[in-house]
């Protein structure tokens, strides 16, 4: 959802910006009410929080919302993209360094850590966090310190932690890339942000706003859209939720035709299995069910293998499922076990392309 956020002293410290009214941010479904609801009671104590949810369903917006209602809202507000700084600079982008600490530290600088004290600091997409600095964030969750690269001694700082992931963290922890106690740690209090197409009821509204927010952006007139549009966005099933209905709008509004929207639209599901039915003879719901079933789990995990360049231990985590039970479904689709015998699957490859096209 657009929000504005700029600080030319600092842009790091955020500004909360423009903030969608709350009725656009909840909508009317039961998901989101009971999320409401939770959200009023954590955001005044000052206990870490975990936001969950696909990507594109808000969690930004949320965790900016805690902030605003704590009694740190005065203070700063600090996020943190950890998938978008490498490993290696993230630490020092956090925790920050002593001038010699390393080749190039020719002064010393404080980490985003220190400049959230007395505030909010989000930390976007925690499961991408290596396990050294998941120490580290440990220690700042337990007595509030922490201690900059170089430097010999901790520093103490007051700050309230939020993070977020689209990620399950219980299958991280399974296969040893998160730490149990620093889940137990962040999670103290849980918000699950429901997908778009689990909210479908609030669509009417949510494209209305984003209509009448780029059309003042942007100083337009774009009409509302038409009511077999919006039939055809009701029937779609959002793989990139709120932030996929946004810069859909947006591009409707810039440049004024319904096309650019209903062109980038498929709106039923893919088509994984289509079995043919005997109707000469007796039906076995049971057994096509199953065979849809095996048939569509065959084709999700080659086609999230294929993301993954056949990473398999990377592959798991994105299916939310163990490394050895991904290796025993492999084996047991008869799918190749690594990216040289790939040549056996392109004709299903292929397949699976165009059914996702």
């Amino acid at each position: 959802m657009p929000i504005t956020s700029s600080n030319p002293v600092n842009s790091l410290v955020q500004s909360l910006g423009e903030m969608p009214p709350e009725a656009i941010i909840f909508g009317k479904s039961e998901p989101m009410r009971a999320l409401r609801e939770r959200l009023d009671k954590v955001a005044a104590a000052n206990v870490p929080v975990l936001i969950e949810g696909e990507s594109g369903t808000g969690k930004d917006i949320i965790a900016r919302m805690i902030h605003a209602r704590s009694p740190w809202r005065t203070g700063p507000y600090v996020k943190v993209n950890c998938p978008a700084i490498p490993g290696t600079l993230l630490e020092s982008e956090l925790f920050g360094y002593e001038k010699g600490a390393f080749t190039g530290a020719y002064g010393m600088k404080p980490g985003r850590v220190e400049m959230a004290h007395r505030g909010t600091l989000f930390l976007d997409e925690i499961s991408e966090l290596d396990l050294a600095l998941q120490s580290k964030l440990l220690q700042l969750l337990q007595d509030g310190q922490f201690c900059r690269i170089g430097a010999q001694e901790d520093k103490k700082v007051e700050v309230r932690i939020v993070c977020a992931t689209n990620r399950k963290l219980e299958a991280e922890i399974e296969t040893g890339t998160f730490r149990q106690d620093l889940f137990y740690r962040i999670n103290v209090v849980n918000l699950q942000l429901p997908p778009l197409r689990e909210r479908r009821g609030d669509l009417d509204e949510l494209v209305r706003y984003f209509l009448e927010f780029y059309n003042r952006k942007y100083n337009c007139k774009t009409r509302p859209v038409s009511a077999d549009l919006m039939t055809t966005l009701r029937k779609y099933h959002w793989p990139g939720n709120i932030r996929e209905l946004e810069n859909l709008v947006k591009r409707y509004v810039i440049l004024g035709s319904e096309d650019v929207i209903t062109n980038d639209l498929v709106a039923k599901e893919p088509e994984y299995f289509n079995p043919e039915i005997n109707l000469d003879g007796p039906i076995s719901l049971k057994k096509l069910t199953r065979q849809a079933t095996r048939e569509l789990e065959r084709k999700v995990i080659l086609k999230v293998l294929q993301a993954h360049h056949w990473n398999r231990k990377k592959a798991a985590r994105a299916l939310s499922i163990s490394y050895r039970a991904l290796l025993y479904k492999i084996r047991d689709a008869g799918l190749p076990a690594n990216r040289s015998m790939r040549r056996a699957v392109e004709p299903i490859e292929a397949n699976v392309n165009a059914a996702a096209d």
